[in-house]
Parts: C-alpha cells; structure tokens; sequence
C-alpha cells in the first residue's frame, strides 16, 4: 500500500525509479517532516508547468509552517532536558544529607550531648490529655511526660534527662510511648516524631533519597518533617 509520501511524488509525476528517485529511507513513515516537505519543494519547482508556476505565496506558508513546527519540535527538546536536569539527583545532594538531623516518625531516640531529648507528637485530633512515657533500653519506664490538653497537629515536648526517681536516665537509646484521649475518655491517634541523625544515604527504587537513621532503620527523604 503506497504511503503519504509515494501518493505525493505520484501526484508530482515523479517516480521512484530512473532519474528522479527518491530517497527511500523513510519507507516506513507516516508522517511527513520538514527534509520531506523541501525534497518535495524542489522536485515540484523543476518538474512546473512553465506556463502555470507554483504559487509563491502558497509555498511560503508551508515553509513557514514547517519551520513553526521545527521550532516547537527543538523546544520541547530543550525543556524536557531542563526538566530531567531540575529532576535529577546528583552525588552532591545525596552526600549533603550526610551528618544532617532530622524529624520522622519513629520511637527510638537519642539524647542530645547534655543529656536532654527532644521530640514532636503527632495528633490526628484534639485531645484532652496527652502523656508521654519514655522507656529504657530494656523497656523500663523511666519518664511519664504530661503534656495536658492539645489540638490536632504538632506539638513539641522536651525531657531533662532524669527519671521519675530524679536519677540520670544514662546514653539511651530510649524508646518513647505516646497516648493521648479526647474530653470523652476516647482515644486519640497520636504518633511519636523523633529526631535523629543521619549516618548514611542511598538511593530508592522510586528514585528518592533513602536514609539510614541510628534506631530507625531507613526511611525516605519524602518522610522528613524537619531537618536540624
């Protein structure tokens, strides 16, 4: 079956055999692009009817046509690119998270150098009550934290360090419970964020940072709330 191409030259009067053949590189193609339409331009200027010229005005819109589209065609390279560059994530970046703090959700935390410790509580609703407990390295409680009443979101709490006994709670690491209750007695969804540092970086199978944390395990860069 001819193709756009072969219909074109036939109705030109050109052959692809003889003299006038074409290039048949193309053979395959449905489209026509802008090497196409010149090829086709100059056959169709030497084979004019001396006495009934191409329109000059008629080519002139196809050339610029094709050039409009060539145009379009080399930016659309450009900005897809530019997009991969934007989008891409260098050895830099990676290495920059290196030795860098973070908050995620987890409840494994480490005390700061003074021996105090610092954490977020997530809540999924207002509460009424909201405890803290924080655990020793063989699960006994050394701390009960009573933040009181809150809303939904954030809030921070603090620990100084010392257990319930006023004794030094030691390096950690230390495990923290959280629960929280509505004015009803009901329970509220609450979540531990801890803070903690990051030992190493690699890259995910979706193409994002993964971290490794001390206590935690690895964790996607998408699950950082802050960064210290």
């Amino acid at each position: 079956m001819a193709t756009s191409f072969d219909t074109t030259l036939a109705n030109l009067g050109i052959n692809r055999t003889g003299t006038g053949r074409a290039n048949t590189n193309k053979l395959g193609s449905e489209a026509m692009d802008q090497s196409d339409f010149l090829t086709l331009m100059t056959a169709q200027m030497k084979n004019q009817d001396p006495f009934d010229p191409v329109d000059n005005t008629q080519m002139v819109a196809q050339m610029a046509q094709f050039s409009s589209l060539a145009g379009i065609s080399e930016m659309n390279t450009t900005l897809q690119a530019i997009a991969a560059k934007l989008g891409a994530t260098s050895t830099t970046d990676l290495v920059s998270w290196v030795g860098r703090t973070v908050l995620t959700e987890g409840n494994t935390a480490y005390p700061r150098t003074d021996g105090t410790l610092g954490g977020v509580i997530e809540l999924g609703a207002d509460a009424a009550e909201v405890n803290v407990v924080i655990e020793g390295p063989n699960g006994e409680i050394l701390k009960n934290v009573s933040l009181g009443s809150a809303k939904a979101g954030q809030i921070e709490f603090e620990w100084d360090g010392s257990t319930d006994t006023g004794e030094d709670a030691g390096d950690g690491p230390f495990k923290i419970r959280v629960a929280a209750q509505n004015a009803d007695g009901g329970a509220v969804t609450a979540k531990p964020l801890v803070w903690a540092p990051v030992t190493a970086v690699g890259m995910g199978s979706d193409g994002n940072p993964v971290l490794t944390l001390p206590g935690i395990g690895q964790v996607s860069t998408t699950a950082v709330r802050k960064i210290g």
